[in-house]
This record gives structure tokens, sequence and C-alpha cells, in this order.
């Protein structure tokens, strides 16, 4: 069939598979174009693999280190009405460049919250490796939990704390400015969102591995988080979020010392903001992302996704100096470009000026629509989107019968 992008809201609902193909290979060129990282993991675990980070978490692992990977996501495949999800159609590719490319890397599909997907994991781990997991990489980015042990359902919120929140947002679609208010969120709110998005899942995680004795000495894991400038501190650090992310910082604190009898690490990652499934959600942030878009690409200093991991990976977690690089706060900062004073004096000099009139010049909002719609397969260069597609494309390792592939 013919596929089209169709938006609703900071979701599209359609993917591309052709397009989410030559995404994937980008990436590839972009790390196999660089230094490989001779001192990087062996055995890598990435737990939300599917999209942005956590994808090119795998793609670096893999192609620049050599790296064996199980990845774990929830991703829709295709039915008889719709496309598969573009996590679907990303992981489809990666396995398949990988497996051509002699590489170990297969895929559990399921809810990554789940008692029964942990158990999926490690029977896998020690049906198909000889060794031990020497890096786990957290990346989930999901609205929604379900305890596996109470059965509850929490669902996460985007909303300031203690006072209401007004600032100025974009529709992604029109690019018209408007001013947004938010409440504020009740304390079940508050709770229920470190209960999708803070430390608690991660922790049974390593536990679970640990218990099983998965982990190899001088194991490392990390998980993914962001601050943000001060323009979005109610919204984001001070917000909701923020408090979900300090249980997440206080539970790498409790990691570290989980596994400090086998020699092991915990880190988190702060980093850049980028067009993200999860960071298009978020009232205000969309707007501050164009503005420096624009403002990082004038100074030579933007990176998108894989930019960020392979620099994470090769300047930090993998340095030829051999000690991981954190701040003063034991954090690893790949935000530090973003962060850079001469960026966020031109972010707060230029965001009360920006309006309807000037958004196109002021602004880097048409790059920011072009990398949310490439999110999804679309507007990807090289893809010629006049050709049918078969949508119903086989993740290798889930469908071993079905190797056979579009791409």
């Amino acid at each position: 069939m013919l596929i089209e992008p169709k938006v609703r809201g900071y979701i599209c609902t359609t993917a591309h598979p052709a397009g989410c193909a030559q995404n994937v290979q980008e990436q590839i060129k972009y790390v196999t174009s660089h230094s490989p990282i001779t001192s990087g993991p062996k055995k890598v675990l990435i737990i939300g693999a599917s999209t942005g980070y956590g994808l090119a978490s795998r793609i670096v692992a893999a192609f620049g280190a050599k790296a064996q990977t199980i990845g774990v996501f929830f991703e829709r495949p295709a039915d008889d009405k719709r496309t598969a999800s573009a996590g679907w159609y990303h992981t489809a590719a990666f396995e398949q460049v990988a497996h051509q490319a002699g590489l170990y890397a297969k895929s559990i599909n399921g809810d990554a919250f789940s008692d029964s997907i942990k158990q999926e994991t490690i029977a896998r781990i020690k049906q198909d490796w000889g060794g031990q997991v020497d890096l786990v990489i957290y990346s989930l980015a999901s609205p929604r939990r379900t305890h596996p042990q109470t059965g509850l359902s929490f669902k996460s919120v985007l909303k300031p704390i203690g006072a209401p929140y007004s600032n100025k947002t974009i529709d992604m679609m029109s690019g018209h400015i408007s001013n947004v208010s938010i409440e504020p969120a009740t304390p079940k709110e508050v709770a229920d969102t470190i209960a999708v998005m803070g430390g608690e899942d991660w922790m049974m995680w390593i536990e679970a591995l640990l218990q099983e004795k998965l982990l190899a000495k001088a194991a490392k894991t990390i998980a993914y988080s962001y601050i943000g400038p001060k323009l979005t501190d109610p919204i984001y650090s001070k917000g909701t979020i923020g408090v979900a992310k300090k249980d997440l910082v206080a539970a790498s604190s409790m990691l570290q010392k989980r596994l400090s009898p086998i020699g092991g690490q915990a880190f988190i990652s702060v980093n850049k903001a980028l067009v993200t499934q999860a960071s298009a959600a978020i009232p205000v942030v969309p707007l501050y992302i164009s503005l420096i878009y624009k403002i990082m690409k004038e100074k030579n200093l933007h990176e998108g996704c894989i930019e960020q991991v392979y620099r994470l990976y090769s300047d930090r977690l993998y340095r030829k100096e051999g000690q991981v690089l954190v701040d003063a706060e034991g954090l690893i900062r790949i935000d530090d470009w973003e962060m850079r004073e001469d960026v966020q004096q031109a972010v707060a000099e230029l965001w009360p000026k920006i309006d309807d009139t000037n958004l196109s010049t002021m602004t880097d909002f048409v790059g920011y629509r072009h990398e949310f719609y490439k999110l999804f397969g679309f507007e990807v260069a090289g893809v010629d989107y006049t050709q049918a597609q078969r949508i119903e494309v086989p993740i290798p390792s889930l469908y071993p019968s079905k190797i056979n592939s579009v791409f």
C-alpha cells in the first residue's frame, strides 16, 4: 500500500517501513564512519531498544563495539488495517543488517514492566549467551505502568507542582504559537508519575539479573534522563517529570551500592533535548527544541540521538583513560553542549521575541517538524514515497521462519 503520515496531536499513527529502514542505515553509517569503541561492551541488554536513544544505544553497541545485543520493547506489528509502529520497523531493519554483519541481535516484544518479560529475557540470556551481561541500558519512555506485584496501574502526567505554569507553546502541525496554562498536579498524580518514570523498575531489572548471576564483573548500567534549562524548569525539572527523574537518580545511588560486590557501576546520563516521541508530548518543549536546534546548528554544536550516544560510549563510558567521566554530582553530562553558557544566553535573549511572524527566522521549526516526521520514517532522503510498501515486515528473531524482508 501507499503510506502517508497521519498525525494526531503529537503522535503519528502510521509509519513507513522503507523510511524507518533508511533511518537505521544512516545511523549505522555514522557509527561505522567513526573510530571503533575497542574497549566497549560485548554483551548488551537494552530495555527500551526500538526508538530514540534506546535504538541509538543498540546501534552504537553493535556497530561501534561489535557487541551482541538483546533489545526489549513494546511495539505493534502491522495488521490488515494499519502499519506497524515505527519501533517495529526500526528493529526489523536493525536485526537484518546486524545479522548480515555476523552480529548476534535478538529482540523481545512485550511489557518491560512485567515479571513475565523479565523472566523471558533472563531465559534468553541463559540460553544464548555463554558469558554474562556487561552493560544494561534502561531507556523506557512509557506513559503507563502496571505494577507487576500489586497489579495497580499508574499513568504519568506532564504538570507543574505547587502552582500553575504558563508559557509559550507551539502547534506542531500549524506552527501557531499560543500561550498554554497548566494546572498543578495532585499528590496522586505526582506519585503515579514517579511510579511510571522513576527508578523502581530499573532496580527490579538489575535485581533480577543479579539474582540469576547474569551480570559480569565490573558490569555497568545506565539510565537516561534530562534536566534542561531554567526556561522549562516548572514543567520539567521542577514538575512531575523532574520529581520522577530525581527518583531515578536516587535509584542509581542504591544500584551503585548493590553492584559494588561485583565491581559494577550505575550511572545516569543526562542527555540533550531532541525530537523524540516522548519530548513531542511535553508542552513548551517543542518550541524550545526548535530554538535550540537553530542556535546549536549555527554554532556547529548540533547532535542527534546517534551522535549523542556515540559520544556517550566513546568519550564517557568507555574512555581510553578508563575511568567514566562524570560531573560533581556523579552524573554523565552529554547535555554539556546544550547547556553551554553562550547557548543558554542566546535562548534567554531570543525566547521572549518569538511569535508567529518570525518563527521561521528565529527558530528551526522547519527542522523540528522534519525530524518529527523522520521518527516515523517519513521525509527521509533517498526513499521513494510513491512506491507501494509491504507493511507486514517480520523482525527476524521474533519470526525466524520469515526472514525474507523488503529491505
